[in-house]
């Protein structure tokens, strides 16, 4: 199931200093017509202020368009590369997603912002916890990582494991590779790192299932390996969650339609 909604996160500061959170939604509505509007931590995370063209955080926008500041994240269909780039979030080009499902893999990260969008995971009709994304950090690691990376075909099972170490991201969550010799190949998206650190204590990082489900070898580093990872959804257990993500404005009006 494509998802109608994502979070947009912001960081403040430098890679190595700064803080990172959700402070805004953006929905597509049955009608497909776009809607953004802020979330609670939009007000706790230092340095914030609002996006140009939106001001108020207790605003909702809507649109019959997607957004300029989300529609410069996507690749242009007018550029020659948008049909690989479909194909790098593991899109068909012949039926290309909704802006919404799009953004919801390729992160609409840019080098010359802190902005971030990100789904929050919904349990599958199998009731598993299913969610693709791009593995993150390869250029961070190894000469050795990266020769591994750059030698994979797909399909390979990996394993997961909390970084407590990790001074820039304390939640953050490597990879590995399931070889003799263990590789740390990447971290998993920031958005991700705390709810399967709570998986964690539900289960076990062994009981998921995350492997290489796309190896993208003319794309850009950061779009290099698409991941899949299954596992049970444990009962009672919802992501995205927290203050954090609450919408400021009237949740009363604020149900995708």
């Amino acid at each position: 199931m494509e998802p109608k909604a994502v979070f947009v996160a912001w960081r403040s500061g430098g890679p190595s200093t700064g803080h990172w959170g959700p402070v805004g939604r953006l929905d597509m509505t049955s009608a497909g017509t776009f809607r953004f509007l802020y979330t609670r931590g939009a007000r706790t995370l230092e340095g914030f202020e609002p996006f140009p063209g939106m001001p108020l955080l207790d605003e909702v926008y809507e649109s019959v368009k997607l957004f300029p500041l989300f529609a410069n994240r996507l690749l242009a269909k007018s550029r020659p590369e948008y049909e690989a780039y479909l194909r790098w979030g593991g899109f068909a080009p012949t039926l290309p997603p909704d802006p919404i499902a799009l953004l919801a893999v390729m992160e609409g990260r840019r080098a010359t912002d802190s902005v971030e969008v990100f789904p929050c995971p919904t349990a599958g009709q199998d009731g598993m916890f299913e969610c693709t994304f791009f593995l993150h950090g390869i250029r961070w690691t190894t000469p050795q990582a990266q020769e591994w990376v750059g030698q994979s075909t797909g399909g390979e099972q990996l394993d997961l494991q909390p970084d407590n170490a990790n001074e820039a991201a304390p939640k953050a969550v490597g990879v590995w590779t399931r070889t003799s010799s263990p590789l740390r190949i990447g971290y998993v998206p920031r958005y991700l790192a705390r709810d399967i650190r709570r998986l964690d204590d539900a289960s076990s990082l062994r009981a998921i299932d995350l492997r290489i489900y796309q190896v993208n070898a003319d794309a850009p580093l950061q779009q290099r390996l698409l991941c899949r990872f299954r596992t049970k959804w444990p009962t009672g257990f919802e992501p995205c969650t927290g203050e954090e993500f609450e919408p400021i404005p009237d949740a009363s009006a604020l149900a995708v339609s």
